[in-house]
């Protein structure tokens, strides 16, 4: 069988799929991936030895450009983006049994109208629950799109969030479907999600709630196990004092936070804490010359948040994911989409603290890591930890590897 995974995002969206990927593998499939081009995704694949096929343009060029990408720019920029992804999608996928999508909207729009061409089955993938439509959440604000003031009722919010997607991805995604010769939809989040979206998520960290419009299917969350070893001079770090706390936000540019490292190291500090700055794609960097904290880029999470004594971080599901199931109490400082979902989960779960709005101040984080510090918090996130399924993969390669032999036409005698 000969599976074709498709993505456009950052390495939260990225690397999921690559652990699909290796599962299928292992389970006798071919796969490919078509991700962006970036340069850590490329070596993240070709770490695993499973083809990377490139599709548009690097995704950190988009998120760290001098300029911020307008609001009003996106429906043309969803344009590109359909036709890029689905030029490589289209070719990637001749011959293959499946595809899968995740990502951005227009990215998964494109590899949906590729498998419908080839006649091939085709799945949605969420990594959290509440991009998924639902009574039990409300959904997160589109540009140009904000709820009216006074608005809570969850499905009024829903319905608001169906024509906004209409009418920020429908032009590109229509104009580009007749381009290929199929027709138009007319509720394009329908289109893309499908009736029957995929979960990626774990049940205890983002449970799905029933009954709900859409048969969704949690299969766990998709985890790419990291058997790289720390660095001798991070080894060197936490061997010489207490647990740090980590500091990182992953591919969030925090434009609005141009003094982030700062605060965030001077409020560890007043912890008593030492401090482990990730430079991630915001480039944090160092503050001064003393030893207490130590800078490091991409890094085995896996084997790092065991060591720490906590971790201040974006509130990406695979960030969110990687310290709960190491034990690590969090703090979430929430910057869009889905960040408050996961912030807002791990204070309800007890595992740390989610920080109110975006910009971290010196009082307000120290108030967040004075929750996530204490030793209540510490044995909750222990106690959660050991209720974490690590089989999501599995479930999800053998659901689409039955899906494919069921949707196969029988062979004749």
């Amino acid at each position: 069988m000969r599976v074709l995974l498709s993505t456009y995002g950052s390495r939260g969206d990225v690397q999921p799929m690559v652990g699909l990927a290796v599962r299928l593998r292992e389970l006798g499939a071919e796969v490919r991936v078509c991700a962006p081009p970036d340069e850590e995704f490329a070596k993240l694949l070709a770490g695993v030895g499973v083809e990377l096929v490139p599709a548009a343009e690097p995704v950190r060029t988009v998120v760290t450009g001098t300029t911020a990408p307008s609001a009003e720019g996106l429906p043309q920029r969803a344009a590109a983006l359909v036709a890029a992804q689905y030029e490589a999608v289209a070719a990637a996928a001749e011959g293959c049994d499946a595809v899968v999508a995740t990502g951005l909207v227009p990215a998964v729009a494109a590899a949906r109208s590729a498998a419908e061409e080839l006649g091939i089955p085709f799945v949605y993938v969420s990594y959290f629950p509440s991009m998924l439509p639902s009574p039990y959440h409300e959904p997160h604000p589109l540009p140009l799109w904000p709820f009216p003031p006074g608005m809570t009722d969850n499905r009024e919010m829903w319905d608001l969030n169906a024509q906004a997607f209409n009418a920020l991805y429908g032009p590109g995604i229509n104009a580009h479907r007749v381009s290929v010769g199929l027709p138009p939809v007319d509720d394009v989040r329908s289109h893309v999600f499908t009736d029957r979206p995929w979960l990626a998520a774990d049940a205890v960290l983002a449970p799905w709630q029933e009954p709900a419009d859409l048969d969704v299917v949690q299969t766990g969350v998709w985890i790419l196990p990291d058997e790289r070893p720390l660095s001798a001079e991070l080894e060197a770090f936490l061997d010489a004092g207490e647990p740090p706390v980590y500091v990182g936000f992953g591919s969030m540019p925090m434009r609005e936070s141009t003094d982030v490292a700062r605060v965030a190291v001077e409020a560890v500090r007043a912890q008593g804490r030492r401090v482990l700055v990730s430079r991630g794609w915001a480039d944090l960097g160092l503050i001064d010359d003393q030893d207490d904290c130590f800078a490091v880029g991409e890094v085995n999470h896996q084997a790092l948040f065991r060591r720490v004594a906590a971790v201040v971080h974006h509130g990406g599901a695979g960030t969110t994911t990687a310290a709960a199931r190491a034990g690590a109490p969090q703090v979430l400082v929430p910057q869009l989409v889905d960040q408050p979902y996961w912030a807002g989960r791990v204070a309800e779960l007890g595992i740390g603290a989610a920080h109110e709005g975006p910009t971290p101040t010196f009082e307000s984080l120290s108030a967040a890591l004075r929750t996530a510090l204490t030793p209540e918090t510490r044995a909750r996130a222990a106690a959660v930890a050991a209720t974490i399924r690590t089989d999501g993969t599995t479930v999800a390669a053998k659901l689409l590897l039955d899906t494919i032999a069921a949707e196969r036409p029988p062979v004749s005698a």
